[in-house]
């Protein structure tokens, strides 16, 4: 593990604080811009609704965002590396096969949600224009700025969170002093601390039980906090979530003093059509101010989703869940990367949520469905790290009977929003599940059709191929990517391809095999002598966060062994070698396409099928694996599955 590495995880520092501000609490510190707003609706304002609601708000913060999150699923990180692919890759070491269901219906429920959080959060902010221009379109101002804020995501989280951190210095400021001010008048709302008023709540109000699903906005970003833990660091997030809980709790308690004191008369007299409490605490003189402030921190809201976004999708690609993406690393700073794919379609969604919906107000009733089926997910994988780690019976089946609880009323809550909106999210969950699915089914099933060989059995025939003059040289070094784990094996394909596939000469032969691990930083490699002068096998163990650039890495290898005498990569031709011109390198690298020979079952036809399809939209494996295209030479296979046994032909004798 490197050092900044170390220091960002185990290491409070001021730097580390601001930056997590800057990163971390974007969507959870833009909740108080709807929640309240939402909670009340169209209804006369009654104190014992303002009073439950701020109840549920500061208990859901405590119990979901405090306790769950920030003190014990902050716990369960992979070297550093946080969300639900991170821990799944630590649940995995337990064998149980049927907790990936929960890892993969997790990561495309926050994905999915993902899209909708930036439109509410920037429209909520933006809409505080209309107590001055009553009939102004929002709409293209709300575009405007999410497109600004996917363009900057390829200078990196560092120029981000250098910039955002200030601003939301003051907008967590700005936060409590607008609660102080209005509590400062009606101190007795500090009783809805007490839970009962929650549940007074669930009883009195008009949608009953139904309310949560609104209460439930204010903890949605807390799984986004958990992605980026490897962002800032854990001891960074906790600390700084001191100061943000407070800030946040203030909010919303001034705002239920303001509420209580206007109780008889609705939002929409007190502020016409758009009103919104968090505006309506403002001083007159400072609403302008604070609609800027609002603006730009909703823009940072969204933040948190796309760098989550990101991490998330780098997770899923090493758990064979997604198909290879380019990857961008925009600062030195470690954890922080940039995936250009995933941004721009991520902005195509967050347009289509802003134009499908138009309002925040509309956008509230579809917010929040796919990210408590993400949280669920989350529970049942964070039971099983628990028992991983041997904690005490009697503490953890309470803990998540709790939380699965606590949880499981939030989706019943929520589940009215399906026809209201929320179909919206879980139809993009559906998809992202299905692409997840079809990935991993169809690596599995390409591993269990792949055969390999024994090395052994073939050093004498490649060292006879090697000094045979009569066929023609194919390379000096011809270089084969390999995925045989076992430093003894390879693909039969591997082998078909150098004997029988146009029979390739060479003077030395090199596989080569990539290792990725489940820590985050490390570069080591290790050869293995085959054949002196012959054959050699490579083998890279590369952190999974380590940018995959085999050319160079490769280079770095052959300058190691020739400078310790052993290899020598001189070219074999006389003319060349008494000039000692170095030899060249070709890489060949294996595509397979599924034969029309195999006989499958529907649903294997599916799912290779949109494999295929899907594989030619990603990553080439020459760009995947960072080699040059030049000196790469991409060979088809047929994958053969189910071949049929016997045809049954029949053979018919002719007569002479």
């Amino acid at each position: 593990m490197s050092a900044t590495h170390k220091d960002l995880h185990s290491k409070l520092t001021l730097g580390g604080l601001l930056i997590s501000l800057g990163i971390i609490y974007g969507d959870i510190g833009t909740s108080p811009l709807y929640v309240m707003k939402a909670i009340l609706g169209d209804y006369i304002i009654n104190a014992d609704v303002v009073l439950g609601g701020v109840s549920c708000v500061f208990w859901t913060l405590t119990l979901q965002t405090t306790i769950k999150y920030v003190l014990i699923t902050l716990s369960a990180d992979n070297h550093g590396e946080g969300g639900i692919f991170a821990l799944y890759a630590l649940v995995k070491k337990t064998k149980i096969k049927w907790l990936i269901v929960p890892a993969i219906i997790g990561g495309s429920a926050l994905l999915a949600d993902g899209i909708i959080t930036p439109p509410i959060s920037v429209s909520s902010a933006v809409e505080g224009m209309r107590s001055y221009f009553p009939h102004i379109n929002t709409v293209p101002i709300v575009i405007g700025i999410l497109v600004m804020l996917f363009t900057i995501q390829q200078f990196g989280t560092k120029l981000v969170g250098k910039f955002f951190a200030p601003m939301m210095l003051i907008w967590f400021g700005m936060l409590a002093i607008l609660g102080i001010n209005q509590i400062s008048i009606h101190p007795e709302v500090f009783k809805a601390i007490n839970p009962y008023y929650a549940y007074h709540l669930l009883s009195i109000h008009p949608e009953g039980f139904f309310v949560l699903g609104f209460v439930f906005l204010c903890t949605t970003g807390a799984e986004a906090l958990y992605s980026d833990m490897g962002h800032c660091g854990r001891k960074n997030i906790r600390i700084s979530w001191i100061f943000v809980k407070l800030a946040l709790v203030l909010n919303y308690f001034g705002q239920a003093a303001y509420l209580i004191h206007h109780e008889g008369t609705t939002l929409q007299a007190l502020g016409g059509d758009f009103a919104n409490p968090f505006y309506l605490i403002m001083p007159l003189w400072f609403k302008p101010f604070g609609i800027v402030i609002a603006t730009v921190a909703t823009v940072i809201a969204s933040q948190a989703l796309i760098s989550g976004s990101f991490t998330l999708i780098n997770e899923a690609m090493r758990l064979s869940f997604w198909p290879k993406v380019k990857i961008k690393y925009p600062t030195e700073l470690k954890g922080q990367l940039y995936i250009p794919s995933i941004n721009w379609l991520l902005l195509l969604g967050c347009i289509g949520i802003v134009l499908h919906f138009e309002e925040s107000s509309n956008m509230e009733h579809a917010y929040g469905l796919a990210i408590i089926l993400c949280m669920i997910m989350t529970t049942i994988l964070l039971n099983f790290y628990l028992i991983m780690k041997r904690v005490k019976w009697y503490f953890f089946v309470p803990l998540i009977t709790i939380y699965m609880c606590i949880e499981l009323s939030f989706l019943a809550a929520n589940i009215t929003k399906f026809a209201e909106g929320g179909y919206v999210t879980l139809f993009i969950a559906l998809i992202l599940i299905g692409i997840m699915t079809v990935w991993y089914r169809a690596k599995q099933i390409n591993k269990s059709y792949t055969k390999f060989v024994k090395i052994d059995d073939y050093k004498k025939v490649l060292s006879e191929l090697s000094a045979d003059l009569s066929i023609p040289k194919y390379a000096t070094h011809l270089v084969y990517m390999t995925n045989a784990n076992r430093s003894d094996e390879i693909e039969e394909k591997v082998m078909f391809s150098i004997l029988q596939k146009r029979p390739k000469r060479a003077d030395i032969y090199w596989f080569v095999h990539v290792n990725i691990l489940s820590e985050p930083y490390k570069t080591e490699y290790k050869v293995r002598e085959i054949l002196k002068d012959d054959l050699y096998r490579v083998d890279f163990n590369l952190g999974f966060r380590e940018p995959t650039k085999i050319n160079l890495m490769f280079r770095e290898v052959i300058k190691d062994m020739v400078k310790n005498g052993e290899v020598d990569i001189t070219s074999r031709y006389e003319s060349l070698n008494k000039n000692n011109i170095i030899g060249d390198f070709k890489f060949v690298l294996s595509e397979k396409f599924l034969s029309n020979d195999s006989d499958l079952l529907w649903h294997e036809k599916l799912i290779m099928n949109s494999y295929f399809f899907i594989k030619k939209l990603s990553l080439s494996e020459e760009s995947a694996f960072g080699l040059d295209s030049s000196s790469v030479k991409i060979e088809k296979f047929p994958m053969v599955l189910h071949p049929p046994e016997n045809i049954g032909l029949t053979r018919v004798y002719v007569k002479n």
